[in-house]
């Protein structure tokens, strides 16, 4: 007698199909929160849809579009069982830079990698990227979800997202509008933001054999929760900011910390000096420091140390401009000025020492 054998599926692989189906069910009261009214459908087609019609009333719209991801902040949400929050990572990570040049978000794709398909956590992700984008003022359109046994653990995940947005050609901001007396402002970050995490992980867990579980006294709260904090939207701030005050250029401060991203947006001619004195960083980065012995310069090439994004106003426009961000709720204040580029040869610098 022959025995029977079972052929191959791709449940047997590893990939629960039926659990992505309910993932999709679970996470489509969120993307309705995110609605524009030029979203057309709804969610599970194979595209999303926006009605180009809107950008008539643009003389000549210029599209900006950005990609990103949150690094391995993701590890920290996995370990703590928190999904909800990392959306707002992704979401602060793609449209920040796209406001940057003064585009007004329009919508976003996200995707999402698992090694297992849990429905609910996949929805909670969804939940925390719609809230996002809610904050941004965006559409949340489509997205993708992909189960990779096998590649990953049960429990691991990332996430990355992709976003497009709209500005008019004589408004975009940039290097050629910034001039000499500019001021330079700063708008405070929620803490560590998307950024440098790796750097974070190997000093507080490895070097420091601190738990994410640890009560840290500087904080007010526990290392997890410090460390899981969302990442600040700056989008309609910024937006809110150009419709009210000049704005010459934005700078998102990421990966490379504050001096590297403040020079992208200053002409070759000019140079940008930012006053350490102006502000005093947030315990986390003065924990990072001294846990893993991290010279400043290290520091400030990795981290935002404390501010997530900065704009470059006339002088004329100071006083408007942090009244229009104080309203809005936003720390802000002058934290330097641009100057005739001399003898540096870099686009901008950092001077003094923190305030403590």
């Amino acid at each position: 007698m022959t025995e029977k054998t079972t052929g191959a599926s791709y449940a047997a692989a590893g990939v629960d199909i039926e659990a992505g189906d309910r993932a999709v069910e679970l996470m489509k009261e969120w993307v309705k929160k995110t609605q524009r009214p030029e979203v057309l459908g709804g969610l599970g087609g194979f595209a999303g849809l926006f009605d180009a019609s809107a950008l008539k009333r643009y003389e000549r719209p210029l599209l900006a579009s950005a990609t990103d991801g949150v690094g391995t902040k993701v590890d920290i949400a996995r370990q703590l069982g928190v999904y909800d929050t990392i959306g707002h990572d992704l979401v602060a990570m793609v449209m920040d830079d796209i406001v940057v040049c003064g585009a007004e978000p329009l919508f976003m794709t996200d995707y999402i990698c698992v090694g297992k398909v849990h429905p609910e956590r996949v929805a909670a992700i969804v939940k925390g990227i719609a809230e996002g984008c809610v904050l941004a003022g965006c559409a949340l359109v489509g997205g993708e979800t992909a189960e990779h046994p096998g590649l990953l653990g049960p429990d691991d995940f990332d996430v990355a997202g992709a976003g497009t947005g709209v500005v008019e050609y004589d408004r975009l901001l940039g290097a050629d509008r910034i001039r000499t007396g500019d001021a330079v402002i700063a708008m405070a970050s929620s803490g560590l933001h998307s950024n440098g995490y790796s750097l974070v992980r190997h000093v507080l867990f490895e070097r420091a054999k601190m738990s994410l579980e640890s009560h840290v006294e500087e904080l007010s709260r526990t290392l997890g929760e410090e460390l899981l904090e969302p990442t600040k939207i700056y989008s309609l701030d910024c937006m809110a900011l150009t419709r009210t005050a000049e704005v010459h250029a934005y700078s998102h401060i990421t990966g490379g910390g504050l001096a590297a991203n403040l020079a992208r947006v200053i002409p070759d001619h000019l140079h940008a000096t930012v006053d350490r004195s102006t502000w005093a960083p947030g315990g986390i980065f003065d924990l990072v420091g001294k846990a893993g012995q991290v010279e400043q310069l290290e520091l400030e090439k990795t981290l935002n140390m404390g501010v997530g994004m900065m704009a470059v106003v006339p002088q004329e426009s100071v006083d408007v401009a942090l009244t229009a961000l104080a309203d809005r709720g936003v720390d802000a204040w002058v934290a330097g000025e641009i100057l005739d580029r001399g003898d540096h040869t870099e686009g901008a610098t950092m001077t003094g020492s923190y305030a403590s």
